[in-house]
């Protein structure tokens, strides 16, 4: 049987987990902000000195010179820019998943010793119920490995296309860039 002492260790590290979870999404906002900050301020940067060299010209030619040198530029950094979003968000989601996985791990085992321990405190006769107990824990954590690995597919799945739509992006503006 559990002791008042096992329950509260159960729930100061259940507590633990929560703020280690909440510590890391509040990091991965700050990395969002941070992100968001700097290419802001980044392209306020270049959107003055492209207002100036906009100015400065004197001719049609120069200006389809200097919007094209503008084109190929602009969709790197947009793909660079889209790339570390998504490697803020993957590697949150990914601290998140591991612990997450650890927590369902440690209360699986715990779970397995409560059923354990109250197979061996069950009265005479009760073997059946205490079997299909466990045969239902383990049938919970084989849909919950499937379903792990199905997000795991997802995941690899959508990076996988997000990388490829960032290099369509980026070469599809090469050309309209060397074209003008």
């Amino acid at each position: 049987m559990l002791t008042v002492e096992q329950i509260m260790a159960s729930h100061k590290a259940n507590v633990e987990t929560l703020m280690g979870l909440t510590s890391k999404a509040f990091e991965g906002v700050e990395k969002i902000v941070e992100l968001n900050l700097t290419a802001s301020k980044a392209a306020l940067a270049e959107s003055g000195q492209h207002a100036k060299a906009l100015l400065s010209v004197k001719d049609a030619q120069e200006l389809l010179a200097l919007q094209s040198g503008v084109l190929q530029p602009l969709a790197e950094k947009t793909a660079a820019y889209s790339r570390h979003l998504y490697d803020i968000a993957s590697g949150s989601t990914a601290e998140l998943s591991k612990a997450f996985e650890g927590q369902a791990a440690d209360v699986q085992k715990n779970f397995m010793g409560l059923v354990d321990s109250a197979a061996k405190n069950a009265p005479a006769g009760s073997d059946t119920a205490v079997a299909v107990m466990k045969s239902a824990v383990a049938a919970a954590n084989n849909a919950l490995e499937s379903v792990q690995k199905a997000v795991k597919q997802a995941t690899d799945v959508a990076e996988a296309n997000f990388n490829a739509v960032a290099a369509t992006a980026v070469n599809a503006a090469k050309p309209v860039a060397k074209k003008r």
